[in-house]
C-alpha cells in the first residue's frame, strides 16, 4: 500500500506537471555496474505506474557527489532529492523536509532503529538511511593455516598472530589504513573495540577520553612500533590500497566491509571473517555506516517525493540494491528477509552486527569538519614521534569549539 500524509507541504501542482530531480551516488566501480543502471530501471518501473510523473536521476562518483549537491543548493537549484553522505548541514539550515512530511507511516516505522536514530537532528528525522554496512575482521585463511594460527579474539591475540605472520614473511601482518581516504573509519573501529567512541552516551564529543588514548597508545606501541603493520606507513595507506593488497594475498588481517568479500573471491583468496577483537575478548560494539537520502523543500513536490520514496523503500527494491552492491538493507523487513534467505548467508555475519553497531555522529553539523580533521591528523598519533594524548587533545579542542559554534 502507498499512503501519502495529509498536509505534506500543501502542493497544488498536479502529479502530471511534476519532474522530480534526484542526485545520487555511484556505488559501482565501473560503467558496467554503475548505480545509474539501478536508478534507470527503478524509475522506469515507477513512471510506468505513474504516467504523469518523471524522475530525472543524475549519478556522480563519491568523489564528486557531495560537492555537486552543495554547488546546486548554493546556486539556488537544489534537487528534489539527494542520496549522499551527510544531511545535517542542510537540515540545520531548514532546507529539508522532515521525514514525517514525506513517507507513509509504515515506511517510516520500517527503518532499522539504529539507522533511523542516526538520521535525526535535534530529535527530528531528516535523513533517511539508504545503504548501510558494518565491519568485521577479515583474515587470510591460507596464511593463517600455513602459520598454524586461529582467528584472534583479543588485542593480544591479534598482536601475537601479526608477529607470527611477520616471521612467515607476510607483507602486511595487519593492514592499518590511516591514510586520508577513510582514516576516520579505521579509527572508529579501533576506538569502539577499546570501549570508547567519538562521542559519549549523551552525544558530547569525547575524542580525548582515557579509553581512546589507551587504544591508540596500544596501537602505536604494540602494532606500528613493532613493525606489524607492513612496509607502508599507516598515514600513507588508504583503505582501497589495503583492500587491493588483501585481494592479492599480501595481508594477514584487516577491518573490512561486505564489498571486500567479492573483491577477494574474484582473486581466489580464501578468507574468513570474525568480529573485531577487543581488549580482553571480542569487542562489544562495531562500527556501522549509513548513506543518506534527503528531500529539499526548494521546489515543493512533497507529496510526489513521498510517494516515490515509499516505492524506493519497498522491500523488493531495497533488497535488489543491497544484493547488487553487497550492502545491508536499511529496513527491518528487508533485513529479516535477507537473514532468512540461504543465498544471503555470506552477508549474515555483517547483518548480525547491525543491531549493536555504532554510527558516526552524523546528526551533528560539526561532524563533517571533525571527520576531515581526523583524516588529516590521526595517523600522527602512531608515528615514533607522535603523542596519542597530544593528537587526541587537539582534536577534542577543535571538536568542542566546532560543536559550540554550530
Amino acid at each position: 500500500m502507498t499512503m501519502t500524509l495529509a498536509g505534506c507541504g500543501g502542493d497544488s501542482v498536479s502529479p502530471s506537471d511534476v519532474t522530480l530531480k534526484l542526485v545520487a551516488a555511484d556505488y559501482g566501480d565501473s560503467k558496467a555496474n554503475s548505480s545509474q543502471k539501478y536508478w534507470d530501471e527503478l524509475t522506469k518501473e515507477y513512471e510506468s505506474d505513474h504516467p504523469g510523473v518523471k524522475v530525472d536521476v543524475s549519478v556522480y562518483s563519491w568523489t564528486d557527489v557531495d560537492r555537486k549537491v552543495k554547488e546546486m543548493v548554493d546556486a539556488g537549484n537544489a534537487p528534489d532529492m539527494a542520496q549522499i553522505g551527510a544531511y545535517a548541514d542542510y537540515a540545520a539550515k531548514g532546507q529539508l523536509y522532515r521525514v514525517d512530511e514525506l513517507l507513509s507511516i509504515p515506511v517510516q516505522a520500517n527503518f532499522v532503529s539504529q539507522l533511523s536514530d542516526a538520521g535525526q537532528t535535534n530529535n527530528t528525522q531528516y535523513g533517511m538511511p539508504f545503504a548501510s554496512s558494518t565491519r568485521l575482521l577479515f583474515y587470510n585463511k591460507t596464511l593463517f593455516s600455513q602459520a598454524g594460527l586461529t582467528p584472534p579474539e583479543s588485542w593480544n591475540g591479534l598482536a601475537a598472530a601479526a608477529k607470527v605472520l611477520k616471521s612467515e614473511g607476510v607483507t602486511f601482518p595487519y593492514a592499518l589504513p590511516l591514510g586520508p581516504e577513510e582514516a576516520q573509519a579505521e579509527t572508529m573501529q579501533w576506538l569502539l573495540s577499546g570501549g570508547g567512541a567519538y562521542t559519549d552516551d549523551v552525544g558530547t564529543y569525547s575524542i580525548d577520553s582515557e579509553q581512546n588514548i589507551k587504544t591508540f597508545t596500544w596501537l602505536k606501541d604494540e602494532l606500528v612500533g613493532k613493525g606489524l603493520t607492513g612496509p607502508v606507513a599507516p598515514a600513507k595507506l588508504n583503505r582501497a590500497d589495503a583492500f587491493a593488497a588483501f585481494a592479492r594475498g599480501e595481508v594477514g588481517m584487516l577491518n573490512g566491509h561486505p564489498s571486500l568479500m567479492q573483491a577477494a573471491a574474484k582473486k581466489g583468496v580464501q578468507f574468513g571473517m570474525v568480529p573485531m577483537p577487543g581488549v580482553n575478548g571480542r569487542a562489544k560494539a562495531t562500527m556501522g555506516v549509513a548513506d543518506w537520502m534527503m528531500a529539499f523543500k526548494k521546489n515543493g513536490h512533497a507529496e510526489q517525493i513521498g510517494d516515490f520514496l515509499d516505492f524506493v523503500y519497498d522491500d523488493k527494491n531495497v533488497l535488489a540494491f543491497s544484493h547488487h552492491y553487497d550492502l545491508l538493507p536499511v529496513t527491518t523487513s528487508a533485513s529479516e528477509a535477507m537473514a532468512a534467505d540461504e543465498d544471503d548467508q555470506d552477508l549474515a555475519p555483517f547483518l548480525d552486527q547491525l543491531p549493536a553497531s555504532v554510527l558516526y555522529p552524523v546528526g551533528k553539523t560539526s561532524w563533517a569538519g571533525i571527520s576531515a580533521d581526523i583524516k588529516k591528523q590521526i595517523a600522527k598519533a602512531v608515528t615514533p614521534a607522535g603523542s596519542p594524548t597530544g593528537i587526541f587533545s587537539s582534536l577534542q579542542l577543535t571538536a568542542t569549539a566546532a560543536d559550540s559554534a554550530s
